[in-house]
């Protein structure tokens, strides 16, 4: 559906991508993630056609940005990081300015228009101007301009920045579904909401790509141990010793006292043994009830922060 392949733009000899690859398939929901001044932005402004590349090739739908433009912008709904808003038109003014921008026919525009609003539920405020929207409703005609003429490819650029927990959980909510008809770039700096939406992430740092792959796959790559916690009805010190016995234990530590002899522990073992099934036949036979056990391994928030502090690529 996209593929993005050799891309660089360079500022003087400043490049601010960095011969980037990578593609996104049809259906797909791709988180791009970078820290500030990464390249973000920049590769996004170059597949919807905002800004050319200095070199490489992006492809939309098998055309290229460079030699098609036309018919890629027809396929991409973009939402940048501040929607387009006109404030002194309602919000069914403002669409319908979008859709005749976009060549919506006529016979279309009115129902097209009308399912929209119904999706991102701005109907009850269709006639109300944009400018005395709340931040969340305004977000949510920004969505709704990007998903006029029903492009095939959304790209939405911190599409919750600003919103409370309710409206991000909202919007959360809408772009999942979006995603069963729309292939999706989300960027966002809200790393939860990404490990929520999207399938697989790209984090890109100093222009460069730092890695590609499925959140649960570079938590997996990075670790050099596996993590649970566990916590356990039983005398503190005799539950320890019982879980220290365990093949490829390598750590406990009790952590927090729950209540009284029930701690929870953490416990780490051996990359390549999952020691989940010995721990539970191991308090078993002592008499140990488990009580909750969950694993500990890298949150996306913590591979961003490794992979983009370091100095080296990593890939």
């Amino acid at each position: 559906m996209i593929e993005i392949q050799n891309l660089t733009k360079s500022y003087g000899q400043i490049k601010a991508v960095d011969n980037i690859n990578f593609t996104v398939e049809k259906g797909e929901v791709l988180g791009f993630l970078g820290p500030n001044g990464a390249g973000k932005s920049t590769t996004m402004n170059i597949i919807t056609g905002f800004i050319p590349s200095t070199e490489g090739s992006v492809k939309v739908c098998g055309f290229d940005i460079m030699e098609s433009p036309a018919e890629v912008k027809k396929r991409i709904g973009y939402l940048p990081e501040l929607p387009p808003l006109y404030m002194d038109m309602t919000v069914s003014e403002y669409l319908n300015f979008v859709a005749d921008l976009k060549d919506v026919s006529k016979k279309q525009k009115k129902s097209q228009m009308a399912d929209i609003m119904e999706l991102v539920k701005l109907t009850d405020v269709r006639g109300r101007l944009v400018k005395n929207l709340s931040k969340g409703y305004k977000q949510r005609v920004g969505l709704a301009q990007s998903l006029l003429g029903n492009p095939e490819v959304l790209i939405l650029d911190e599409p919750t920045v600003g919103l409370d927990p309710k409206q991000i959980i909202e919007i959360r909510k809408l772009i999942k579904a979006l995603g069963k008809q729309h292939t999706i770039i989300l960027s966002s700096h809200i790393l939860p909401e990404v490990s929520a939406v999207c399938e697989r992430v790209v984090i890109i740092n100093k222009g460069k790509i730092a890695a590609i792959d499925t959140p649960d796959n570079l938590s997996k790559g990075m670790n050099t141990v596996s993590k649970l916690s566990a916590t356990i009805a039983g005398p503190k010190g005799s539950v320890a010793n019982a879980i220290e016995q365990i093949y490829g234990i390598k750590y406990v530590e009790p952590h927090i006292e729950k209540e009284k002899d029930v701690t929870e522990f953490i416990i780490e073992s051996d990359k390549e043994i999952d020691i989940r099934r010995p721990l539970f036949f191991a308090m078993a036979k002592a008499g140990y009830p488990i009580i909750e056990l969950k694993s500990l391994d890298l949150s996306l928030e913590d591979i961003f922060l490794q992979l983009t502090m370091q100095e080296k690529e990593v890939i």
